[in-house]
């Protein structure tokens, strides 16, 4: 038996707070309901959930994936396509649910969605039922289906939902995929030149040996990094692996975190691809939310924790501070410093006009745009200057290899 906290209205009207013991939600809601009790709110007891998790009990039955694991980014918005166009054909939320669930490969994202489907069919709301699984639906996703429930419009609301995830989705694949060539070329480079400083260079030792002859300069750099890496190569992986705890922990520090996200936004033509990206996610989350019915001051609280970057979310939070006192968003904006002079002049038009949520979403479009140049200009200035280093680092390796030997040959000469 699990115990469920429930809220409902007794036969005098009045309102009651207590726990019950049943099978599962529906039957709890029966007995409520035999009492001569109306059922406003039920959910699982945490603290049981807790204690039956802790002790072996029925929650074996959900698998062990339903509270680890992740859900992909594609899956989700592949499921709210689908469930927009559900809703939007007129069929039952519920039914909804479980057809999505059904086609659902096994695994983490099926588990919760049959959980979310048994939740609403209890009597819970939409919303309460996502909110229990934050890592998969997110506080911009669980707001935004509250304010499609709350004005009756949630076919429509999950159609920007899924626009805004597709669109969001796109711009990180991009970037991403601008990082793979480098990424591959220099992988590939590093296991060469080990090659040559394991392999190849050790002959080369044992020739300069057996000579007994004066090395230049660049031939005793080059053979003694060659025995760094022969005798040091496994702290490679080590100093890799310090380096970014250090800096895991250092990001857990208020201080830190501001330091690391400043310098993200102040890299060379990185730190512009992170500003411009992180300022269209704040437009685009923001004129989603408010052309979803959200209040303003709850949609900047939701795009403060989605944003990612703690210098732009300071300044978020001064916005906030400053619309509470009646002032306009456009202004502290622009005091922040943080926010291009053209987008606050924008913001403030939109303002103007009452239609802020167009004027952010075309914000969106235009940083968007400015992100695929600048990443296609990453590509374009990364491959010479891989292919350069590269040739580069072979050159000197040669150079410093054959200089003992024209230096003998000319002797001999």
């Amino acid at each position: 038996m699990a115990v469920f906290e429930f809220e409902a209205i007794g036969p005098g009207g009045q309102k009651k707070r207590s726990t019950i013991e049943a099978a599962n939600q529906a039957e709890a809601i029966k007995q409520l309901r035999s009492r001569g009790m109306k059922p406003t709110k039920i959910r699982e007891s945490k603290k049981a959930a807790a204690g039956g998790a802790a002790s072996g009990g029925k929650k074996k039955k959900m698998g062990g994936g339903l509270f680890g694991g992740s859900v992909s980014q594609a899956d989700l918005v592949q499921f709210t396509q689908q469930l927009a166009t559900l809703q939007d054909a007129g069929l039952p939320i519920v039914r909804s649910l479980k057809i999505l669930a059904d086609q659902m490969n096994p695994g983490v994202f099926q588990n919760q969605l049959n959980q979310v489907t048994e939740d609403v069919e209890g009597g819970s709301t939409l919303s309460e039922a996502l909110e229990k699984y934050p890592k998969t639906f997110d506080t911009l996703f669980v707001a935004m289906v509250k304010a499609g429930e709350a004005g009756g419009v949630l076919d429509t609301i999950l159609q920007r939902l899924s626009d805004f995830q597709e669109k969001s989705m796109k711009l990180r694949k991009k970037v991403q995929g601008a990082l793979v060539y480098p990424v591959a070329v220099i992988c590939v480079a590093a296991l060469i030149l080990g090659f040559i400083m394991t392999q190849v260079i050790p002959q080369f030792q044992k020739m300069f040996a057996d000579m007994d002859t004066a090395l230049p300069g660049p031939t005793l750099a080059l053979l003694g990094f060659a025995e760094a890496v022969q005798g040091y190569w496994w702290a490679a992986p080590v100093v890799i692996f310090l380096v970014i705890a250090a800096l895991k922990a250092l990001a857990k520090t208020n201080g830190g975190e501001l330091a690391i996200d400043k310098s993200k936004l102040n890299a060379p033509i990185f730190g512009q691809i992170v500003r411009k990206s992180t300022i269209s996610r704040f437009c685009r989350t923001l004129g989603t939310l408010i052309s979803s019915g959200v209040p303003i001051l709850e949609a900047l609280e939701i795009v403060r924790a989605a944003v990612g970057n703690r210098v732009i979310s300071d300044a978020i939070e001064s916005v906030c501070g400053s619309i509470r006192e009646g002032e306009t968003i456009a202004e502290p904006l622009g005091a922040s410093g943080v926010f291009d002079p053209l987008l606050v002049n924008m913001i403030d038009i939109g303002e103007e006009t009452g239609e802020l949520d167009k004027m952010l979403n075309k914000i969106s479009d235009n940083y968007d745009l400015d992100v695929d140049v600048l990443v296609d200009s990453l590509s374009s200035l990364l491959e010479p200057v891989l292919i350069v280093g590269m040739g580069g680092a072979v050159g000197f390796i040669v150079v410093a290899l054959f200089m003992p030997l024209l230096s003998i040959i000319q002797k001999v000469g």
